[in-house]
């Protein structure tokens, strides 16, 4: 099935006919994503899409991948696993990470939800309180440091006066249900946005009972000449029941079902956490200053199904997983907007600092027969990472319709394990590796019209190890992998940004990216991953980005990427499971895994008067599981459904509203567990399935 080349197509057709319109206003945006503050996003040589989060979405609300659909480049998977986090990846930087995001940055509000080494997590992220989420892919992303193969950044709304209050309400298959307040405005000088909700669901898959509890705030003020802001998110997810994933042969039998052993040992996952961060801002003629300061605490239980026997062996860490950590970092910037040789210049210069201590424990998860409990003692250790950096960045517009955008980073990532479980033949496993590295950046932008532009951009990266990875030796023995070096990517971008009257806009990108050393799984067996570098890779393609109005009601939005993401040297990889010695092939040419080749999506939306219409396609090619393309995902192509009714009553607005999903109840693979070591790789996404809810707004 590949349905993209006609929606891109389809796009270049819609788009001729108004190659003669006019510029328009686009809506103003704080634009962090490359340090540019004093400059339009459109005249930036980068790829940027901003998702506005309005508040006549329909659905749950419960994960950041419902809004991120229709960005190009970008694959957000729901993975009908609430144990899980959101798999992540941008222009297939991410795909092989089996939890939580990695190569790619997050932020909340500017405060960074990914760690020093690069491990992140999209949990804490509500939808209820943003305003919008930002994208950035290309080369610029290198300006945020570690594991920078995209940035995403999530942006609260600031309150003012007159805002609305509003309740929230949906409901849905499978004994879902999700309750939120917002509470936004400005007061006596003291503007806020605060959000709090509440989720369950039984899931849709056998043992994948879920709930989530979380709150976010936004609390700013003037102080100091300058604005001073609180920014606070909590988050409660206790027993978070984890199915596991299915081999090809389960999922054909029934894709609703659990793994055996998921049941057996009552997989499930536990993560609390809570956060804060202060930001001042000021900005005094051409002037700006920026300094902020956060830190939280997020602790972590996981029990996976490893067998007693496996776990007899004296270097094993257990089958129950325990992380207590305390973060916390400082950011500061200057900013100034001036003239260079009597042209346009923005400068910006910054340096921060992110510490993560980790107080990792494991143990085993079984007492006599029983099992799915925590057992002995098996690890125990102290894990830190931290970083310091410097950054600076200038953008000069040389001539009146070109400009020049450079940028360089100066990263540090110091690693430290202090090992306290030291008994019989377990030795002292600690350890300590630096990773420096400086990332310049660089790009050109060129006004062909007023409402055309044509860009450039070239840059170098890196992506460290996360501490996950480090954790075993790929040779069995004991200690951390500090052997494994830093994946160093060089990256080029050419696209082309149209943005016309009356919101018409057709982006398109061109990119290749060339990794060296790049981090791969070298075995994953009896609860083990390890990992070693592969040498070098190679992920290129194409992107587009359409949107067209039709007449003052109704928006057509479409979007295609086309990706290939190939190994460029001979590695070796284990051939079967069990294996801890890696003992097979993988050719140059081969395809790394978790990467479609192409997806698209389509939406129609259609608002008249009192009622919102609005009609989706989203489709995605196959999708090897693992390097040695034995097994794939098939492709498939989703139909949802939206509908929505506002009523005006006095102070306030009701609003009624529906989503169907997957209408046509196709069966499909939603995301997959890349190099599984068991061959449970796939995870199956839902059949036809429907929501509905209501909102109250008032003032």
């Amino acid at each position: 099935m590949n349905p993209a080349p006609a929606l891109s197509a389809l796009s270049l057709v819609l788009a001729l006919p108004a190659l003669a319109a006019e510029p328009t206003a686009l809506p103003a945006v704080e634009v962090q994503v490359a340090r540019a503050q004093g400059v339009d996003p459109f005249a930036l040589p980068a790829s940027l899409d901003t998702v506005w989060v309005g508040e006549d979405r329909a659905g749950a609300g419960a994960q950041l991948s419902e809004a991120l659909a229709g960005v190009p480049g970008v694959v957000a998977r729901e993975r009908q696993n609430f144990a899980q986090d959101t798999q992540l990846s941008i222009r297939g930087f991410g795909a092989r990470s089996t939890f939580g995001v990695r190569g790619v940055r997050v932020l909340m509000d500017g405060v960074p939800a990914t760690m020093p080494d690069g491990q992140g997590q999209l949990s804490h992220a509500s939808l209820l309180g943003a305003e919008r989420i930002e994208v950035l892919r290309g080369p610029f992303s290198a300006l945020y440091g570690n594991s920078s193969g995209g940035v995403l950044q999530v942006w609260s709304a600031q309150g003012q006066a007159g805002d609305p209050w509003r309740l929230r309400v949906n409901a849905g298959a499978d004994n879902t249900l999700s309750v939120g307040a917002q509470l936004r405005g400005a007061r006596a000088g003291i503007d806020y946005n605060v959000a709090a909700n509440h989720f369950r669901t039984d899931g849709w898959r056998e043992h994948s009972r879920a709930r989530r509890e979380s709150l976010n705030a936004r609390i700013g003020g003037e102080l100091g000449g300058g604005r001073l802001e609180l920014l606070l998110n909590a988050l409660d997810a206790p027993d978070a029941q984890d199915p596991l994933g299915l081999t090809r042969a389960q999922v054909a039998a029934d894709p609703r079902q659990a793994t055996a052993v998921a049941e057996q040992y009552n997989t499930r996952k536990s993560v609390r956490q809570q956060q804060a961060g202060l930001r001042w801002t000021r900005e005094s003629g051409a002037q700006r200053w920026q300094l902020m300061g956060y830190a939280g605490q997020r602790a972590v239980t996981q029990y996976l199904a490893i067998p007693p026997a496996v776990q007899a062996n004296p270097l094993h860490a257990g089958g129950v997983i325990d992380l207590d950590g305390a973060y916390g970092g400082l950011d500061a910037r200057w900013g100034w907007n001036g003239t260079l040789a009597g042209r346009p210049l923005d400068l910006a210069v910054g340096i921060n600092a992110d510490r993560q201590r980790q107080h990792r424990t494991g143990y085993e998860n079984f007492i006599g027969t029983t099992l799915g409990v925590r057992g002995r003692l098996r690890r125990d250790q102290i894990d830190t990472v931290q970083n310091v950096d410097q950054f600076v960045q200038a953008w000069w517009q040389w001539r009146p319709r070109w400009s020049v955008l450079l940028g360089a980073r100066h990263s540090a990532v110091r690693f430290a394990s202090d090992d306290r479980y030291i008994v019989g033949r377990n030795p002292d496993d600690s350890g300590r590796r630096r990773y420096p590295a400086t990332t310049p950046v660089a790009g050109v932008s060129f006004e062909a019209t007023p409402q055309w532009r044509l860009h450039a951009a070239v840059g170098r990266g890196f992506e460290t190890p996360t501490f996950n990875e480090l954790g075993y030796r790929a040779d069995g023995r004991a200690g951390l992998a500090l052997d494994l070096s830093a994946a160093r990517s060089r990256t080029l971008e050419v696209g082309s940004k149209w943005h016309a009257q009356g919101g018409r806009v057709l982006d398109i990108s061109v990119f290749r990216a060339d990794t060296d050393d790049e981090l791969a799984v070298a075995s994953n067996t009896n609860g083990r991953s390890t990992y070693r570098n592969i040498g070098r890779t190679r992920r290129q393609g194409m992107e587009l980005d359409y949107r067209q109005p039709l007449g003052e009601r109704a928006e057509l939005q479409l979007a295609w990427t086309w990706l290939q993401a190939q190994v460029r040297s001979d590695y070796l990889t284990c051939g079967g499971s069990g294996c801890s010695v890696p003992d097979t092939v993988v050719r140059a040419g081969s395809r790394l895994p978790g990467v479609p080749r192409q997806q698209a999506f389509a939406r129609l939306q259609w608002q008249p008067g009192v009622w919102q219409w609005a009609m989706e396609a989203s489709a995605s090619s196959t999708v090897g599981v693992n390097d040695l393309a034995t097994d794939t995902a098939p492709g498939y192509a989703l139909l949802n459904l939206e509908a929505g009714r506002r009523w005006a009553r006095g102070s306030g607005e009701l609003r009624a509203f529906a989503r169907v999903d997957n209408l046509l109840d196709q069966r499909y693979i939603g995301s997959v567990i890349v190099n599984d070591g068991n061959g449970r790789y796939f995870e199956p996404g839902p059949d036809r399935r429907a929501s509905v809810g209501v909102q109250w707004s008032w003032r």
